[in-house]
């Protein structure tokens, strides 16, 4: 044993996958996982810069850990995710108490970057930059770091071409790179073999992945697997959502009624600045051919209120979108300028205080879409896949439909990782509520 390991996670569900992944990889090395930061002798902040609340709490912490190092001296702490790609050196000048930082494509050395620091006295390690090839997205996380252990998050491809305006991914995460399909389904088919249901599959933007093979073509043969009963995937880009991968969702049987589909603006003169490469006929089209294969699909989306250049009456069309949509779920921000970002270079004419009003409006007329939708479930009959105990009522779990609705019910933990069938009974303002049948 080396010692103890704490990671600190933010941001996306690809840094959650790239969190199990180093518990993987330091435990191999003799690292011995802790949910104490007192007690950790190794401790690393996998951070995120592409929302600037979670980038503020992440370097937040890091000045805070200051304290333990000046308690413990032999602490190693080290930086890797979204910022540290994006900041590099400037981490180590802002808070010296950092023993190294490594980019979004050099997960894979931390292992021996950690070595260098503790066996070779080595410090103030930096390395950031793109490769043409990720080795850490062929990494297999042990199924003891896997959170719930019969799901498999799985990275398909990583980076982004498109350049929207307002986001900074293409310069933390690097061009789009797609992993190997052999690769894919190999790992797939040893998470089957350890008892895994669920897949879901991780990228900046899976549809335009090109891995030997095209998307559509990857969730059919996913879907050939034994033991996976559902797949899921994110995230996507309306300009890439081409009608093949539409038909899947009629054709393949494990493939979730649910896709999560940005459209960041109502406004065609917005989405032109925000550098979209689609407008809001074309997305209000997609749903449709969505709705006609599957119909009983849910959708789910991001939106942007307060961008620069946006006026009340492009807000206005956003709004009008959301109410022809009526999403299931939607996650809406606030404009924050990224640095190096085109946006960031625009004059941003909408003040503070009117983009939280916009949000405010924005979130309520969606609060109301959400109750409705989930009040069509009540009476149903639902399949249930069982995620955990719920943290408020331990004699209750919880779990997710199809749909990605997160369903609580009365049952005992033995139920985790099986396909309950559930009686819903109430809606609530974001779950529901059911009993078993």
């Amino acid at each position: 044993m080396k010692g103890y390991l704490k990671i600190f996670t933010y941001g996306c569900q690809m840094n959650d996958l790239d969190s199990q992944k180093l518990y993987s990889v330091l435990y191999d090395r003799g690292w011995i996982p802790t949910t104490s930061t007192s007690k950790a002798d190794l401790i690393i902040i996998n951070t995120c810069s592409v929302r600037q609340k979670a980038y503020e709490k992440a370097m937040s912490n890091i000045g805070r850990l200051r304290k333990n190092k000046l308690a413990k001296p032999d602490l190693v702490i080290g930086i890797t995710g979204c910022a540290a790609e994006q900041e590099g050196y400037r981490l180590i000048e802002r808070f010296p108490h950092v023993d190294f930082v490594q980019g979004t494509h050099r997960l894979h050395a931390i292992p021996d970057t950690v070595d260098n620091i503790v066996l070779q006295g080595k410090t103030h390690l930096v390395e950031t930059g793109f490769n043409q090839y990720i080795p850490s997205m062929d990494i297999v996380p042990s199924p003891g770091f896997m959170q719930p252990k019969h799901r498999a998050y799985i990275n398909i491809m990583q980076g982004c071409n498109n350049y929207c305006s307002y986001c900074i991914v293409p310069f933390v995460r690097g061009p789009e790179i797609s992993r190997d399909y052999k690769s894919i389904l190999e790992e797939i088919r040893l998470h089957a073999s350890r008892g895994v249901k669920e897949i879901f599959l991780l990228g900046q933007n899976v549809n335009s992945y090109r891995g030997g093979i095209t998307f559509h073509e990857l969730l059919g043969m996913i879907n050939e697997v034994n033991g996976i009963e559902r797949i899921r995937f994110t995230t996507s880009h309306p300009k890439d959502m081409s009608d093949d991968l539409i038909e899947s969702f009629a054709k393949l049987n494990k493939l979730c009624p649910h896709v999560h589909l940005p459209f960041q603006s109502g406004s065609n003169r917005v989405l032109k600045y925000m550098n979209r490469h689609y407008t809001a006929e074309h997305y209000l089209g997609l749903i449709e051919k969505l709705r006609a294969k599957r119909k009983d699909i849910a959708l789910s989306s991001d939106v942007i209120v307060g961008f620069p250049m946006e006026r009340e009456d492009d807000f206005q069309k956003t709004l009008d979108l959301v109410q022809k949509v009526r999403f299931d779920m939607l996650f809406s921000f606030k404009y924050s300028p990224r640095p190096g970002t085109s946006a960031s270079r625009m004059p941003d004419h909408v003040p503070i205080e009117e983009k939280k009003r916009r949000l405010s409006v924005l979130q309520r007329i969606q609060r109301k879409i959400t109750k409705e939708n989930l009040e069509t479930w009540v009476g149903k009959v639902v399949e249930v896949l069982v995620d955990g105990t719920s943290k408020r009522d331990k004699s209750q779990v919880f779990g997710r439909i199809g749909q990605n609705v997160i369903v609580n019910f009365p049952g005992s933990p033995e139920l985790i990782g099986r396909t309950i069938n559930v009686l819903v009974t109430r809606a609530n303002p974001n779950t529901l509520t059911g009993e078993i049948v």
